[in-house]
């Protein structure tokens, strides 16, 4: 790949086609030495920005491509990809003969990590300032993945040399050579470090950003490959954070579909992934079906029993004081993962089965004509549901508060029926008073 008008000609289609690994090989040091020698002959290291410049303007000037800013920041980024490709030719016809220089810097593997280095901190420049979209990434991981090879080789150089280790005895006895055995490799985890930042500080929390992306995909899935081509572990992945982004925006429908998804792909041996997918699933599951999990579904996840299980416990018997403190007890750990608010609405659920409870022992009416069948009473005075929650929440409530309550669950559809002020009682349904507890 030598820079000349094949090369913008190539760019601009890679450009038009958003090919970020085409775009990668573009910048691959992975080339036989004779590829690396013709892009280094190519141009002149004078003239190469004024060169890239010239050609990357013209090639895309016709299309509705980048604008002057991004390719400039272009022009940066193969600018120092040629000035690394010169030292990487360098080091590799420099190899495996006696090295007659005493000074580290001079070392041929050393110049072309630094010049390696130089690309990758010009890309991650252009990364933080918002000059490259994010298909553009491979180029990252390409540059990235070899900083580590240079800088494996760049140690060893430095290890191997004579000259080197006779310098080193000039810095007396408090010298340690062990120390600085993997000074490259040391820098160069120090600058991914920064590659990790700048790419965590573009995406992570932030679920606007992340919907952009969604809705990207979705309007270019006709040329991508079908969702069932990609490896399991990346369509497990997908879904998941597809779930927690629902999740996180109150789609709880959408959620539950998209984690359920991942639950089914999820390795059997997986377990730490699906503690995660649980972590989601369940207030999911919660908040659609007002179903608990089973204590067997929780049995390989000790942290997530700690969590959930007492929760389950005091909604299924209505014990809502108990329930608030188990809340309470584990707030920390719900508010970081970003639950609380979802699980709080558990407590709906804990009221409705202590209401249930309320009918269930108010007994039968008696058939008004003989040989009939007795029927389970509908009409509940207020007091009665009045009483049960002061037992259950352990504090004093009048019963305008739980007039209030009850009309609530009612619009919740937790409950069918009415509340009648007039005679301070509740009419519930005669058929499926309280949906889905089978009363």
């Amino acid at each position: 790949m030598e820079f000349n008008s094949s090369f913008y000609q190539e760019f601009s289609n890679i450009y038009t086609a958003r090919k970020g690994y085409r775009l990668a090989d573009t910048i691959t040091p992975e080339l036989p030495t004779e590829k690396l020698r013709r892009i280094w002959n190519s141009q002149n290291e004078q003239g190469i920005k004024g060169a890239l410049k010239k050609g990357l303007q013209n090639a895309m000037t016709p299309f509705n491509g980048p604008g002057k800013e991004e390719i400039q920041s272009w022009v940066d980024v193969y600018a120092a990809y040629f000035t690394a490709v010169g030292e990487i030719i360098s080091a590799r016809e420099a190899q495996g003969k006696p090295s007659s220089t005493t000074s580290e810097s001079e070392l041929p593997w050393t110049k072309a990590y630094e010049a390696w280095k130089g690309l990758l901190n010009t890309l991650v420049r252009c990364y933080r300032n918002n000059a490259f979209e994010a298909w553009t990434l491979p180029c990252l991981y390409v540059v990235s993945k070899n900083l580590r090879a240079f800088a494996i080789k760049a140690d060893e150089e430095r290890n191997n040399s004579t000259s080197l280790d006779m310098a080193s005895e000039n810095f007396g006895d408090d010298y340690d050579p062990d120390s600085h055995r993997n000074q490259k490799l040391e820098d160069c985890a120090r600058v991914l470090t920064n590659v990790f930042q700048v790419c965590q500080t573009d995406r992570l929390n932030s679920v606007s950003l992340s919907n952009s992306i969604l809705r990207m995909l979705n309007a270019n899935k006709a040329d991508m490959p079908d969702f069932s081509a990609f490896p399991k572990s990346q369509q497990v992945t997908f879904k998941y954070h597809e779930g927690v982004l629902a999740f996180l925006e109150e789609h709880y429908d959408k959620a539950e579909e998209s984690l359920t998804e991942a639950w089914n792909l999820c390795h059997k041996d997986a377990t730490r992934n699906k503690e995660l997918i649980l972590t989601y699933l369940i207030p999911s599951h919660l908040v659609n079906t007002h179903t608990l999990p089973s204590e067997k579904l929780l049995a390989p996840f000790p942290k997530l029993q700690k969590l959930f299980l007492p929760l389950c416990r005091h909604i299924k018997k209505g014990e809502l004081h108990k329930f608030d403190l188990a809340l309470q007890a584990n707030e920390d750990e719900f508010v970081k993962r970003r639950i609380y608010l979802t699980l709080e609405r558990g407590r709906d659920i804990a009221l409705r089965n202590l209401l249930r409870k309320v009918l269930v022992v108010n007994g039968w009416e008696q058939p008004k004509e003989p040989g009939g069948q007795p029927v389970r009473r509908t009409r509940v005075p207020v007091a009665e549901f009045a009483a049960a929650i002061s037992v259950g929440s352990q504090e004093k409530i009048d019963n305008d508060e739980v007039e209030c309550l009850l009309a609530n669950m009612i619009y919740k559809g937790l409950m069918k029926g009415y509340v009648s002020r007039q005679h301070g009682m509740v009419v519930l349904s005669k058929s499926g008073a309280f949906p889905g507890t089978g009363i």
